[in-house]
């Protein structure tokens, strides 16, 4: 790890007054947008996240960080399991240097490997998804302000910057007729979803919550937000299954469902009608161009984001053959 982060984070924890640092902080993989470190002290230890300079640079960064904050403590008094960021001069995020970052408890759990994630890791983490949606329900008034934020992504435009990249013109040349068909679709799902809005957390995949004998704590709570929940519980769905690794499993799906509709029902059955917004991994898709092709100069960054162009069009691709079988999977 660089060694600039390193001096960062141990000036942090002296201002701080969390102790001294006593053994080499350890980079912790896991997330593709910002990095974590394991931190011990003599007396405890702690996981730092460190905030993407880039996503910090955006307009609306902070405002979205505050709100995820202010949910995140409404679902610690709702008594949600979940590790939240701890609270130090009454603020959770602290910027030092120009840097910002969130600092935990650490926790000894483990986050389930993809491919043995079981049916029921499956059902349990529906039935916190579903406690989650249930705390607050309500609809909004039809307006053009509330009305759904279509896609609206220009792949075209993608492609010729792309020109003289290698890899990322090929996989988007070849795969233009599939990514305006995704996008297509998406928008349909969204303009049919039902006026019903709750706190959601559409991070909740697998690599965000851990384990420990067999009990689940959800981890990473920087994308919660207001949002309709039936998009939401259909996406994760999924990605429990195994959509991400492209192995698709339609027990694991009930599983999900079963325990999402035994903690929170808003009555809606009809999700094979909203398939499309199964597509929404072309918004990660265009994020993941933009690193590849230079939006941020680091070099990992760079490669990472070509790792996730290959990666989410491989997902996408897989979703088109499996329609059918995951529409009829979508029936209660």
């Amino acid at each position: 790890m660089q060694p600039e982060i390193t001096s960062t984070i141990i000036q942090l924890f002296e201002k701080l007054l969390l102790g001294q640092v006593t053994s080499p902080i350890s980079p912790v993989s896991g997330g593709f947008m910002h990095r974590m470190y394991k931190v011990c002290t003599e007396n405890h230890t702690y996981a730092v996240k460190h905030l993407n300079p880039e996503i910090m640079k955006r307009p609306a960064a902070m405002s979205n960080y505050k709100k995820a904050e202010r949910l995140e403590a409404i679902l610690e008094s709702a008594d949600i399991p979940i590790v939240p960021a701890l609270i130090f001069d009454e603020k959770k995020m602290q910027e030092f240097q120009g840097n910002y970052f969130y600092i935990f408890d650490w926790h000894e759990g483990s986050i389930t490997d993809w491919n043995n994630i079981t049916a029921e890791q499956c059902w349990k983490a529906g039935n916190i998804q579903g406690r989650i949606h249930a705390i607050e329900t309500g609809r909004n008034e039809q307006t053009e302000s509330t009305a759904p934020e279509l896609s609206a992504i220009d792949w075209k435009e993608y492609l010729t910057k792309a020109a003289g990249h290698g890899e990322e013109e090929s996989l988007l040349k070849e795969n233009l007729p599939l990514l305006d068909y995704a996008q297509t679709e998406l928008n349909k799902a969204r303009q049919s979803l039902p006026n019903i809005t709750t706190i959601i957390d559409e991070d909740m995949d697998p690599k965000n919550v851990m384990w420990e004998n067999g009990d689940p704590v959800v981890i990473d709570l920087e994308c919660l937000d207001y949002g309709n929940p039936v998009s939401s519980a259909i996406q994760l769905s999924l990605q429990w299954s195994g959509i991400t690794l492209c192995n698709f499993d339609v027990e694991k799906q009930k599983a999900f469902f079963q325990g999402y509709l035994k903690a929170y029902d808003n009555g809606f059955r009809d999700y094979k009608s909203v398939f499309g917004l199964t597509y929404t991994w072309i918004e990660w898709l265009e994020y993941n161009i933009q690193r590849a092709l230079g939006a941020s100069q680091d070099k990992a960054e760079q490669e990472m984001g070509l790792a996730e162009v290959k990666n989410t069009i491989n997902r996408i691709k897989y979703i088109r053959e499996m329609e059918d079988k995951i529409k009829s999977n979508l029936q209660f």
